[in-house]
């Protein structure tokens, strides 16, 4: 019996995932972007671009397209789409695993302010930033365009349409991962004070050189997700889909 594998993607990991999947027998796997990217990297095999429409939404995917797994491999500030997924496998009692990247954690030298939310963020940077590297995303970046008096590089992948009217800033459109050297040039080169950046865990470059350098750097704490069994790496996920994924989830609360 062919067992059908849902990933929730989006991220390298996946990608890489995907990857290792591809082809085994007795699996057939469905990877599903949310299509935020115009230009998304594509895993190989089936690919699904598009929201579900709410946890209903996706229990009706899962039912329909008899999915005996799933893998929530989302961006770790994907909260909203992780709460769906778990409501959705527990009403379909399909078992969910979060595959995730561990957080960035502090080192030695580091001068970070962690914050919960970007209101948090925008009090601290009025208070001491001057040059300020935004990699929030596009989508989030017009929330600090009412900081006048500061002087933003915003880099993402894609440009916001449209670019927020700030005072002061330049847009720069450029994928990861970067090197230590190459973003130690870029900060220095553009004066940068402060770095303003979500806790995504994967390549910390920015972080290595911002703590080279000194700078600050505002960080956004990761929102809190259901528990549910939850692995790091490709390896433990595969072993999961082997193994644990063919039992039911548990109860909520248990």
């Amino acid at each position: 019996m062919t067992r059908r594998i849902l990933i929730l993607g989006g991220t390298a990991e996946a990608n890489a995932l995907a990857q290792r999947l591809a082809g085994r027998p007795g699996l057939a796997v469905v990877v599903s972007l949310a299509g935020r990217t115009r230009a998304p990297r594509l895993p190989p095999g089936e690919v699904r671009i598009g929201g579900f429409g709410g946890p209903q939404g996706l229990e009706a995917f899962l039912r329909e397209n008899a999915i005996t797994a799933v893998i929530d491999a989302t961006h770790p500030f994907a909260a909203r789409m992780g709460l769906n997924a778990f409501q959705a496998c527990q009403a379909c009692t399909v078992p969910l695993l979060r595959l995730e990247r561990p957080a960035w954690v502090a080192q030695a030298g580091d001068r970070w302010h962690e914050v919960e939310d970007w209101d948090e963020a925008i009090a601290a940077l009025r208070d001491s930033a001057r040059r300020v590297l935004l990699a929030v995303g596009r989508q989030e970046v017009a929330l600090f365009a009412i900081l006048e008096r500061i002087w933003f590089l915003i880099r993402s992948v894609e440009a916001p349409e449209p670019l927020p009217a700030f005072a002061q800033a330049e847009a720069m459109l450029a994928r990861g991962p970067f090197s230590v050297a190459d973003e130690a040039a870029l900060l220095q080169d553009r004066a940068i004070d402060t770095v303003v950046c979500k806790n995504s865990g994967g390549d910390d470059a920015k972080l290595v050189a911002a703590r080279q350098l000194g700078l600050t750097v505002v960080m956004r704490r990761r929102p809190r997700r259901p528990e549910t069994a939850t692995v790091a790496g490709i390896e433990e996920a595969l072993a999961w889909i082997s193994g644990s994924g063919n039992h039911p989830p548990p109860a909520p609360g248990g």
